[in-house]
Formats: structure tokens, sequence, C-alpha cells
């Protein structure tokens, strides 16, 4: 029987975290594994994406699509933050690759799910990640580049919400003694170590192709005509009719994702002690099954001790790439690795990426 081929292409990334701080409401975000009973210290996948995301746009040297953050002062001249609005462009690449969403009453919902589908980044194994208990704080902050993002500030008058113009924010501002930070704070942080996975799976039919349905609609009537001005051809993929990104743009955005999905870091201050978060082994595959098969945790039965123990394990006979580094010896016995690993699999990543052909799924 002839193969099918695969629509997806799946990653996986096993790193090591030291003595650091992923992101984080109220501490260090975990979760317990019932059956070792255990609290699993992770990076949420929303966390993940935005850090790729990050790595994306700044090898690109493009800026992120501007976010609309929305506030509203009640009658008793209290600030009130709204949810932020997306421009919902797939011309920016964090946008056509990392999805949006804009829900509003009485507004066009618009919404477009990634491609890129992203795990949280947790421990390999519950013996194998550590949670510590050490408090702190972080921010969801903007305020780095006030002039790229939005503010906007409502009056309710008459039960009605009034937009106030920038003088008149400022004026307010001098009058309250008050200031409206493009962040939010976030505390009582503690801290983790151990070897974490994340996982990818990159959908290929959608990765360069942005739905022209109106029942559920990716892209605003205006926005439609914008990228067909910009070069965007009309197509189709199992999915429907579709505009789909010209190949010049595409052959500009595949390295750098390719890059950004193996090199990313937590550098905000979402993180509050930095961590090199090393590569040890990656592996890829159109088999998401093979990805846990070549790099897992196992447990150890030659074992004194009353709680179960585990060992990080490598399985070169798995059905996918594998991809080690030098300081992957540190940590799994046995584990031989090569300095130009991680560009390797890179590599690999841009031809798989770049072989698919977009313009004629169906």
């Amino acid at each position: 029987m002839k193969k099918i081929p695969s629509p997806y292409v799946y990653l996986r990334a096993l790193r090591h975290a030291e003595h650091t701080v992923f992101a984080v409401q109220e501490g260090q975000k975990f979760y317990y594994d019932p059956q070792f009973r255990t609290a699993m210290a992770y990076s949420s996948g929303q966390q993940v994406k935005r850090s790729i995301m990050e790595a994306l746009t700044s090898l690109l040297g493009e800026p992120h699509a501007p976010i609309t953050f929305n506030w509203e002062i009640s009658k008793e001249n209290k600030a009130q933050q709204k949810e932020p609005h997306s421009p919902c462009d797939p011309s920016y690449a964090d946008q056509l690759l990392g999805g949006y969403m804009k829900a509003e009453s009485g507004e066009y919902t618009i919404k477009r799910r990634s491609p890129l589908s992203i795990s949280a980044m947790r421990p390999l194994h519950p013996r194998l990640g550590g949670l510590e208990n050490i408090k702190e704080a972080a921010t969801f902050d903007r305020s780095a580049y006030p002039e790229q993002h939005i503010l906007k500030v409502s009056r309710l008058e008459n039960n009605k919400r009034v937009e106030m113009s920038k003088e008149e924010v400022e004026a307010w501002l001098v009058s309250q003694n008050r200031n409206l930070p493009l962040r939010s704070w976030i505390a009582d942080l503690t801290r983790a170590s151990g070897l974490f996975v994340y996982d990818v799976a990159i959908d290929l039919r959608t990765l360069f192709t942005v739905s022209l349905s109106r029942l559920e609609p990716e892209l605003h009537p205006d926005m439609e005509q914008k990228l067909r001005k910009a070069g965007w051809i009309e197509g189709r993929n199992v999915f429907g009719a579709c505009l789909i990104c010209p190949r010049e743009r595409r052959e500009q955005l595949i390295p750098a994702l390719a890059h950004a999905l193996l090199n990313w870091r937590i550098t905000s201050n979402q993180s509050r002690t930095f961590s090199l978060m090393e590569t040890l082994a990656i592996a890829i595959s159109d088999n998401a099954n093979q990805l846990a098969f070549a790099i897992r945790g196992e447990l150890r039965e030659d074992t004194s001790s009353d709680q179960p123990q585990a060992i990080p394990k490598l399985d070169e006979t798995a059905r996918a790439e594998l991809y080690v580094t030098p300081a992957c010896a540190g940590y799994i016995a046995g584990a031989v690795g090569d300095v130009d690993a991680i560009e390797r699999a890179e590599k690999s990543l841009v031809e798989k990426l770049m072989a698919f052909d977009y313009e004629h799924q169906v």
C-alpha cells in the first residue's frame, strides 16, 4: 500500500533549564502528575509561541503587529483595562504564523487559528523536572516600545463609551497623578530546573494560506482586498477557497521560521532569571508517535530508593531524524553530539517546508 504523504511536520526538542522562572500566574506555573504525585513546572504553549514569534521577527528585522490596548474610565474616574485588539493582518509574520482573533460586541468577528500547534514546555518525565519554592514577580510588558502599540482610553458618558483624545488622556493623567502603563503585573513566582521538552506540529496546508470562508472568517473584506493588491493569489486547499502567500514571501519566512522554532529563548521579563535553556536533542518526523519514541524518559528498575527514579533516553531506532548536541552528554549517559546538530536540524526543517506545494494542494 502506497504511503500517503503527511501534511504535517512534527518537532520535539529537549532542553535543560536551570534555576529559572518560566512565565507565571500566582507563581511558577505547574500542574500535578497524578501517577507520580509531583508538581510539574511548565511554560505554557502560548508563552513558547510568543517566544518563537519574538525570535522570528527579530531575525526578519520586522515589527510585531501593533496591538490596540483598550482602557475605559468610569464616572468615578477609575481606569479599567479592557481586552486588547489584534489587527488581524496576515501581512505581519507573527499574525500569519501565530494566528489572531478579534471579537467585539456589534463588530465583525475575525479569527485565524495558528498553523503551528505548540505544546507547553514541560518535564521530559515527572522525575526529571523540579519546582523550587521561591517567590518572585514578573510582568506582561510592552512598555519598551510605547510608540509601536496603541493606548485607547474611553470615558463613560450617559452610559455610553466615548473615546478620549490624546490631549484629554494626558490632562486626565496629570490631574489624577496617574499613569497607564502598557504592562500588567504578575506576582508570586517560583523557579524550575530539569530536563524539559516542547512539541510543535506544523500544518503545511494552512501554513501560508488564509481562508476566504465567510462562515467563520479569517479575513475582514477590506483586509482581503489589501492582500490581493499585495500579490496574494486565490487558490484552494482541503478546507476550501483561500488566499496564498506569495512565493517570495514564503521563501523569506521559511528559513526564519525554522531558525525560530529551534533557537527561541525566553528573554522577556516574563522570565525573571535568565537560563540558557540549552538544546540537548531535536527529533523531526512526519509521525507524532515517533517523536515520543525518539526522546523519552524511562523508569529505572535498579534503584534502592522508595521513590521510582527515571533516566532520559534517546532512541536512534525510532523513525525520526535525531539531532544531538555536545551539551547532551552532560545529562544523558553515552550521548554523542555534534556542534552543528541544531544547524542540520534547521536545514532539514527548511527543506521540508520548501518542498510542500502550497499553490496546488487540491
